[in-house]
């Protein structure tokens, strides 16, 4: 039996649980449950308001269509006080039995006095109803922003649509005292990330979320790791407060600014450099232009800032490996360089990355669920798509993420979306292109060594070794045993954590 001991939060030996019993006193030797300890998974990805805001909102996700969801928006309103907003969403348009494009004349229907704005489950879309366009101020005259648009009638009216930047407005509402206290939504959202083995987030949301995580660490009420992220609107904030990169403590440190290149496969809206198959004259969204794109990043890394920038398709992959390019070579900077996401790569561009040291922070469910999209809209692309497997054959970084409330924040989907390119269902049969599956080691280690390396905490977190942070997890299936990916692959997916450790303090407990 192995055992792990903890001194003043950090791992001091590892080595025989029998020698290590004998050594210290037995109250001091806490028995782990389960087949496997895992060093505390690390999402490079995530947007921790929008899950705890998801837990108390309209879900839409499992809807089947129009009606469906009109339907459960209907019930959940008639829950709620009257007047107040109604957010969450996360509906499918693409997955509705009869694909529509909803309207807000179709929540108008269901909403009563309550305004409404619902995200896509990519969250590059908003359906919002008449109420809610009116407290924002969009209507005929309201000129789209740029880097977004409100779809609109024959007529210039907005039809409740509103893609990309076009959703500020709103979305500054929804980062208000409109959608309840923020800090109280984080601690139960908190729980459910340690319950599915996270013990360190990556969190893209804006200064709200910054806010709240400041006045739980005050209070101290973390138990899980924050790396904050700084939204593009922020940036010169930051600067001026004088914000660097790493500053903070292990419990809350300042991360990088995040960028936009483009919008996301679903909504069409991600660049591309050839067009869609069910429109080949959309090329998609560049949210920034290139000269936008360089001179906030080149503003950030010299302020000491890294960068993580959004991008999707192939093209705006290509165009953000040119920016850090630049960066990489007018200022010297060797600070942390990301694409979130990494989606789509022309073949040319993979080398690219480990050439001006660029993270591929990916997302493997990402990969599952757009399976259809990708081959319904990109069948004849020459295209890496999802391409782990070429991003570690070609030596470049890479970390693992969810993106939540996107997609689940359970990392064993993630590990085993990776390891099968299947979905949860077994399919399709060998995995959607197994060429890039990768092994349940190098999952693990993009959820671990990948997101510390990128956050520049590899020299005391995301390994089990004496003098690293005693974050760790108790598991019930050795997922590390080849039979079970051979036979079972399944059970990888529903692995089951039955302890989380942060800090050498047990955090969560399965009862």
């Amino acid at each position: 039996m192995t055992g792990i001991l903890v001194e003043n939060g950090r791992i001091a030996a590892i080595g025989d649980g029998a020698e290590l019993s004998a050594a210290y006193a037995p109250n001091e030797i806490i028995e782990l449950p389960g087949k496997l300890v895992l060093p505390g998974m690390h999402d490079a990805h995530i947007h921790t308001a929008g899950i705890a805001r998801s837990l108390v909102a309209v879900d839409l996700r499992d809807a089947r269509s129009l009606q469906e969801a009109l339907e459960r928006v209907r019930e959940h309103a008639e829950l709620l006080p009257a007047g107040s907003w109604i957010f969450g969403g996360r509906w499918d348009s693409n997955k509705w039995e009869k694909p529509v494009q909803p309207t807000a004349a179709d929540l108008d229907g269901v909403s009563g006095d309550h305004p409404i704005a619902l995200s896509s489950i990519d969250g590059h879309t908003m359906w919002a109803n008449s109420a809610a366009l009116r407290q924002a101020g969009i209507d005929a005259q309201w000129p789209d922003p740029p880097g977004g648009m409100a779809v609109r009638d024959q007529h210039g009216n907005p039809t409740g649509i509103l893609r990309e930047s076009a959703q500020d407005p709103i979305g500054e509402i929804a980062a208000g005292p409109d959608a309840g206290n923020l800090a109280e939504m984080l601690l139960a959202a908190q729980t459910l990330l340690l319950s599915v083995g996270l013990t360190t987030v990556t969190d893209l949301n804006g200064e709200e979320a910054r806010a709240a995580y400041l006045e739980l660490h005050r209070a101290g009420e973390l138990a899980i790791r924050v790396v904050k992220g700084i939204p593009i609107e922020a940036l010169q904030t930051a600067i001026a407060e004088g914000r660097h990169t790493g500053d903070g403590d292990d419990w809350l440190r300042t991360g990088p600014v995040k960028l936009f290149s483009d919008g996301a496969l679903g909504s069409r809206t991600c660049h591309m450099s050839r067009g869609f198959a069910d429109d080949t004259t959309n090329l998609g969204m560049a949210v920034m232009t290139p000269q936008h794109l360089y001179d906030a990043a080149h503003a950030a890394v010299s302020a000491g800032i890294a960068v993580a920038t959004h991008a999707i398709g192939d093209q705006a992959n290509h165009v953000v490996l040119d920016v850090y390019e630049r960066i990489r070579r007018d200022t010297g900077t060797t600070l942390p360089l990301s694409i979130e996401h990494t989606q789509f790569l022309q073949p040319g561009d993979v080398a690219r990355l480990r050439q001006w040291d660029v993270t591929a922070s990916m997302q493997p469910t990402h990969c599952t669920s757009d399976i259809d999209l990708v081959r319904t809209l990109l069948p004849d692309h020459d295209l890496v798509a999802y391409g782990w497997r070429t991003v570690l054959d070609s030596g470049a970084d890479l970390a693992f993420g969810s993106d939540a409330p996107v997609e689940e924040a359970n990392p064993f989907h993630g590990i085993h979306a990776a390891v099968t390119r299947q979905r949860g269902d077994n399919t399709p049969e060998g995995g959607f292109q197994p060429g890039e599956r990768v092994t349940v080691a190098e999952a693990i280690a993009a959820y671990t060594t990948g997101p510390a390396k990128l956050t520049g905490t590899a020299d005391h977190k995301g390994t089990l070794a004496p003098g690293m942070l005693a974050d760790f997890i108790a598991v019930d299936t050795d997922i590390t045993d080849p039979q079970i990916l051979a036979d079972e692959p399944l059970r990888i997916r529903d692995t089951q954590v039955l302890q989380t450790v942060v800090g050498g303090e047990t955090r969560w407990q399965r009862d």
